[in-house]
């Protein structure tokens, strides 16, 4: 699936979001830092209050709402919801010397809205497409972590190959070595009898 930057950018921003845990939204400071760490424009970082906050904590409820969605249809409606919302207004801009690209949010727009109007748009594109099932959560037992495969065959199954594939991977190899007839046992327990001759 080809997707441009920006819808990109909007994704990564809404899965950060999602992953991010209740510590990156648990005061007035870690939201700040969220805008200042993933580079978020047209957002005055100072003036943000626990209205924000609260606002932004509620987005991300909706993301992971959408993720969870169990029908395309009921997807549709939650994005549908969420970017009314926000009061999308599309334009146009080549802030920060970045190319054109198109904008979601009316100006001087929440940073709740911000987030709704632009992520909630990205998500919806992917409904457009047919392609709502590349939106997923991490396979690895305990992780859950939401993520967008954009793998070519759509068979990306966790959030990180590095991390959590990798520790199920070198898990399947131990299980493999030490085979069916030492399943449950020990090192200790293994009796080695020697040969008759």
């Amino acid at each position: 699936m080809l997707i441009d930057h920006d819808v990109r950018c909007s994704l990564d921003l809404a899965v950060d979001l999602l992953n991010a845990g209740p510590a990156a939204l648990a005061d007035l400071a870690a939201l700040r830092a969220f805008v200042v760490g993933h580079a978020i424009s047209d957002v005055e970082v100072e003036a943000l209050d626990e209205g924000d906050l609260a606002a932004v904590r509620r987005v991300r409820q909706r993301f992971a709402e959408i993720f969870a969605a169990p029908t395309d249809r009921a997807a549709a409606e939650l994005v549908n919801g969420l970017v009314a919302a926000a009061g999308t207004t599309p334009r146009l801009t080549d802030h920060d010397g970045h190319a054109w690209h198109v904008h979601y949010f009316a100006p001087g727009a929440s940073i709740a809205a911000h987030l709704a109007a632009d992520c909630g748009m990205a998500l919806g594109f992917f409904l457009v497409a047919g392609e709502r099932e590349r939106l997923r959560h991490c396979a690895a037992p305990g992780c859950g972590r939401a993520f967008v495969d954009l793998s070519r065959n759509r068979s990306r199954r966790y959030c990180s190959n590095r991390t959590c594939g990798n520790r199920l991977h070198v898990a399947a190899y131990r299980a493999r070595r030490r085979g069916p007839e030492r399943e449950g046992r020990s090192e200790q327990e293994v009796v080695v009898h020697p040969r008759e001759e």
